[in-house]
């Protein structure tokens, strides 16, 4: 059984708490106790990762099931999370993890470094920190994500983006590409549905776009009758246009009822459809539906000259057409991180399958 790991960013508030610093919660949390997101504990006076080396499970996923689309497409990567979230989101899809904590879960433990032999092993391209936030075990991800880079392997961190400007800067410092989840574009709906704020997460996006060379796309899961009006999508994509450019892909996704939100229904497919068609007369490049079988909405096009580019069925490429990063028929430069022929193996299935440490 592994000790507990000392965390970052926390300091002592001289009356027997500890605030954490590493999230916009600020959590002031006494002995004994965890903090919001289950797994910072005060033990002794010290703040401790409960999370360190453990993992509720990996898998191998395609990478377009991050979601990212222009990240070294059809690329496998190894996918995996702990237990907890600092946030509350009353719609999660993965609660059973998120709202979980780690004694009331199986886990599996490793080290930084045999979480990247397996990655290795597994011929993945690169390693995704997901399921859970991992904001909250962002010691642990960092670890492996210097680790992994060392070996040639690239690092996905699927987030919320809520973290503070104090800890930002180390938790993505050896990250290669971010799929940030912004819930929404009201702070009502940030309070009252996530229990968290939207501010935070508008200055992560800002942060990572022009302070750092991490490759970014946003995701906004739409729910009916919450974050799906066309004024709210419509303002989020000129926020988006602004602030981060016309280059971010943008995925719009289907919620399925879930947790605390099963009275809700699902996202039918013409909602999608219509947010795409908002974001791109808005002037978004690269807008994509996702949780929905719609070729189209899934296929990557040349802004230019419409040249379909990397067609896509549900997470399966079925053709791939781009010239290094350009359209072989205008040479329009395509945002995003691809890789040589050499390097990419194009999944025709686009599945997933589980695989262990041991």
């Amino acid at each position: 059984m592994a000790l507990p790991h000392e965390a970052r960013w926390w300091r002592p508030l001289g009356n027997g708490k500890l605030l954490c610093t590493l999230c916009p919660r600020l959590c002031e949390i006494p002995e004994g106790k965890a903090g919001f997101c289950f797994i910072r504990k005060n033990v002794g006076g010290r703040l401790v990762s409960l999370g360190y080396g453990k993992s509720t499970g990996f898998a191998v996923d395609p990478i377009e099931k991050k979601p990212l689309n222009h990240f070294l497409p059809g690329t496998s990567v190894l996918s995996f999370g702990t237990a907890g979230c600092n946030l509350g989101c009353k719609f999660c899809q993965n609660w059973d993890i998120s709202k979980a904590r780690l004694d009331e879960h199986e886990s599996e433990e490793g080290s930084p470094e045999e979480v990247v032999a397996l990655a290795l092993r597994a011929g993945c391209a690169g390693i995704a920190y997901t399921y859970n936030d991992p904001v909250i075990w962002a010691e642990y991800a960092i670890d492996i994500a210097r680790a992994a880079r060392a070996a040639g392997l690239k690092n996905i961190f699927v987030s919320a983006g809520y973290v503070t400007a104090e800890a930002r800067d180390e938790v993505f410092r050896y990250m290669d590409a971010t799929n940030i989840d912004l819930k929404a574009f009201t702070e009502d709906f940030y309070r009252h549905v996530t229990l968290s704020h939207l501010e935070p997460v508008k200055e992560t996006l800002v942060w990572l776009k022009h302070e750092t060379d991490v490759w970014l796309e946003i995701t906004t899961l739409l729910i009916p009758g919450k974050n799906d009006s066309e004024r709210e999508i419509a303002e989020q994509c000129d926020w988006i246009l602004s602030n981060l450019g016309p280059d971010v892909p943008l995925h719009f996704t289907a919620f399925h009822p879930d947790f605390k939100m099963t009275d809700t229904g699902p996202t039918p497919p013409a909602t999608l459809l219509r947010a795409r068609a908002i974001a791109r007369r808005a002037g978004i490049r690269h807008c994509y539906v996702g949780n929905v079988h719609d070729q189209e909405g899934q296929t990557t096009f040349c802004p230019r000259c419409a040249t379909p580019l990397i067609r896509r069925d549900w997470h399966a490429i079925r053709d791939y057409r781009l010239k290094g990063s350009r359209c072989p028929d205008c040479n329009e430069q395509i945002p995003g991180v691809f890789g040589s022929e050499r390097d990419r193996h194009i999944s025709t299935t686009g599945s997933r399958y589980r695989v262990s440490l041991s």
